[in-house]
């Protein structure tokens, strides 16, 4: 029988004998590799306000801490949670830095028909604790691929992430050059309005406009919308500079509209991920025949229901007591994708199926809408 060929090498015994001594390594690598990884990208955090700030007339940040005081899991900025409330889920941007780990700020702004934004403005109050997601989303600053000088158009409370990034610079700081050019409906909706006037009055490379819609008299800024005209006279030519945008989900078709007449490339704009489409019909693929309101029946697990064509599933789903695992609500992150096993549904053109999803009939269900009567399995 030939020998192994470790055995041939001088020392072998030795190190065998070594080995064999050694008494056994009952560790539990698996549990300690598990809590480490929940440590860093947590399925769920307890988040306690410790602190409610009045922004504006229609804006509050909640000031959200751990229950037992310790320092939040790390996050980029830009990125988000999810908070669930309401039997349902909404992804919040955070607002703070990136360097203040002992809480995550999240600015919520009041909007005609929000459900758990106008219910966390109403009944939220100090020493509460909602359930949350840790930190997620693509929606971030990568300086290999974005480069060091940054352009972003912000309206409403989209200027959360915003923010953040902001307080990452200011915070490290970096060098990294951005500018904010922020549209509001009216003076008094202007977020973060004296902050955002200290940073640029202290750091050059932060530069801030202010675009806005209906101003009080006395106002001397830029009015109007975000347009073409705005965005070449504040921010110059954009040439490669990467362009964020984050805002009420009209602004995204508005902003590519005129970031196309200023002939700048689409792969340099970022969109952040808003909802699911209001107005799915709209849409160029959607069949011209089938109203919207109209019902089907959805049916999943031996459960069936009625809904609107126009309704998304996960909302549907949500509705009928059904709760798939959800995070961005936008069609981003895929945790919400359902197996359609029968019937016709529409995916919006927000979806970032992967192809292997496709290939196997899945959609995200929150932004997907039954066409026709649907079977699901989760």
């Amino acid at each position: 029988m030939t020998r192994p060929t470790a055995e041939l090498y001088d020392g072998y015994e030795q190190v065998r004998a070594e080995i064999d001594a050694r008494p056994p390594d009952r560790r539990d690598h698996v549990g300690q590799t598990r809590r480490r990884i929940d440590t860093f990208h947590p399925r769920r955090l307890a988040l306690a306000v410790a602190e409610i700030v009045v922004e504006t007339p229609t804006t509050k940040t909640f000031r959200m801490r751990r229950p037992d005081g310790g320092d939040l899991p790390p996050f980029l900025a830009g990125q988000y949670v999810t908070l669930f409330a309401d039997g349902t889920t909404r992804p919040f941007a955070i607002s703070s830095g990136p360097g203040t780990l002992d809480r995550y700020d999240l600015t919520v702004r009041r909007v005609p028909g929000g459900r758990i934004s106008n219910l966390l403005l109403d009944t939220l109050k100090v020493g509460d604790t909602l359930t949350s997601t840790g930190p997620m989303g693509t929606f971030h600053h990568n300086p290999l691929f974005h480069g060091e000088d940054v352009v972003f158009l912000a309206g409403g409370s989209g200027v959360a992430p915003a923010m953040s990034m902001i307080r990452d610079i200011t915070g490290q700081g970096l060098a990294r050059r951005l500018h904010l050019i922020y549209g509001s409906r009216s003076s008094d909706d202007v977020i973060f309005e004296a902050e955002l006037a200290a940073v640029t009055g202290a750091h050059r490379n932060i530069r801030v406009d202010h675009v806005v819609q209906d101003p009080a008299p006395g106002w001397t800024g830029r009015t109007g919308l975000i347009d073409s005209a705005a965005i070449a006279a504040l921010a110059g030519p954009l040439g490669g500079r990467m362009v964020y945008v984050c805002g009420p989900q009209a602004l995204y078709p508005h902003a590519l509209q005129q970031l196309t007449r200023l002939r700048h490339p689409r792969r340099r704009t970022r969109f952040e991920a808003n909802g699911a489409p209001a107005r799915p019909q709209d849409q160029p693929h959607w069949p011209r025949d089938l109203p919207p309101e109209e019902e089907v029946t959805v049916t999943v697990r031996g459960t069936a229901f009625r809904t609107p064509r126009g309704r998304p599933l996960l909302d549907a789903l949500e509705d009928n007591g059904v709760r798939p695992e959800s995070a961005c609500r936008s069609g981003e992150c895929s945790l919400c994708r359902v197996r359609v096993l029968k019937g016709e549904v529409h995916s919006a053109e927000e979806a970032r199926l992967r192809m292997a999803d496709h290939a196997s009939g899945h959609v995200h269900s929150c932004v997907a809408y039954p066409l026709t009567d649907v079977e699901l399995d989760l």
